[in-house]
């Protein structure tokens, strides 16, 4: 499947507490791709990192701090684990409500997406940095714990991805990796051989369209390389950084990948500065860096699609509705000019 040009879509995280409100919010204004909503504020469980966690061995949830208590046996769960995986049984790997009503929600609200669903689970690398051992020592530094977390969360994104069939028939999962800007980094000391195996793993458990979305610098050269249809990043902020890998892109894109450009900053103060004529005008001069450097400008921008720059979960209500408002007009402006309304091909 080829997506139409320039559509809009968003990587998941709301500010809004009622799943219906945040599922209609969506809708409105995602159309062609909506996703459905993450929403932190209403629970921990829905934080990116606990809302994966559910069946993994040894996960513990205390109030608002998720680890992984290793003094306990594990062997029973890891084999469980691994043997789900080597079966694909994803059927036990779902997401249950408590963890995540925005996807029930957005389930039960019988929205028609004119090209695609989308849906995102969160990345071994930053679930492995995040969530800890008892001790508070990242879960990515143990071997075997790191390749069930790969394997866990690509039984969550099979699942994930067969759920959202029943909405459209086709499909765009995200892998979301916020900390794959902390690589190369005195903080974060993964080899970059071991980071790609984790993401493919994952990625391997994807049928449709998938991506990765990362809102800071990182080696895009790594990324653009992993078996990913789209890569996402904050086109905003860190469109220079991209253009440093003009070689890499333009395979990519030969290869018919697409680039989905955070352009719409999810920044309270950026907002406010900003209209739909600014932002285009913005990923224009994005686009140029890498066109003045070779990569076909007709393929950045028939590759591409609209986002904002990363989640809303930290802006106010209100902020969230402008940012999502925003991204569609320059999604229309942009097909306006060009490609006409979303179709599948």
């Amino acid at each position: 499947m080829n997506l139409p040009s320039a559509i809009a879509t968003a990587i998941g995280s709301m500010p809004q507490a009622d799943p219906a409100e945040a599922c209609a919010i969506i809708t409105r204004y995602l159309s062609s791709i909506p996703v459905w909503p993450q929403l932190p504020r209403r629970s921990f469980l829905e934080n990116m990192y606990a809302q994966y966690s559910e069946g993994f061995p040894g996960v513990v949830i205390q109030g608002e701090r998720i680890y992984v208590d290793t003094s306990r046996d594990l062997a029973q769960p890891l084999e469980k684990l691994y043997q789900a995986y080597l079966e694909n049984d994803f059927e036990h790997y779902g997401i249950t409500p408590g963890y995540a009503a925005g996807l029930h929600a957005f389930l039960s609200s019988k929205v028609k997406p004119e090209v695609a669903v989308k849906g995102q689970v969160t990345g071994p690398i930053s679930w492995g940095l995040a969530v800890t051992d008892q001790d508070r020592r990242p879960l990515a530094y143990d071997e075997v714990l790191s390749d069930a977390i790969a394997r866990h969360l690509r039984l969550k994104a099979a699942w994930l991805e067969a759920t959202l069939k029943s909405v459209c028939p086709h499909t765009v999962i995200f892998i979301d990796e916020p900390y794959l800007a902390s690589l190369g980094s005195a903080f974060v000391s993964l080899p970059p051989q071991k980071v790609r195996a984790l993401l493919e793993e994952v990625l391997g458990g994807i049928k449709g369209l998938k991506g990765i979305h990362c809102c800071g610098n990182t080696d895009w050269a790594l990324l653009l390389e992993t078996g990913i249809d789209i890569l996402n990043f904050d086109a905003y902020n860190y469109a220079r950084s991209l253009s440093l890998y003009p070689e890499q892109v333009d395979t990519f894109l030969k290869r018919g990948g697409a680039i989905a450009w955070g352009i719409v900053p999810s920044d309270e103060e950026l907002l406010s500065g900003e209209n739909v004529d600014s932002l285009v005008k913005r990923l224009d001069a994005a686009m140029g860096l890498l066109a003045d450097k070779g990569v076909s400008r007709d393929a950045l921008r028939e590759q591409c699609l609209i986002t904002p720059s990363c989640g809303l979960g930290s802006l106010s209500e209100a902020t969230s509705v402008r940012a999502l408002e925003l991204t569609a007009g320059v999604s229309a402006k942009l097909r306006g000019a060009s490609v006409g309304s979303p179709r599948l091909p």
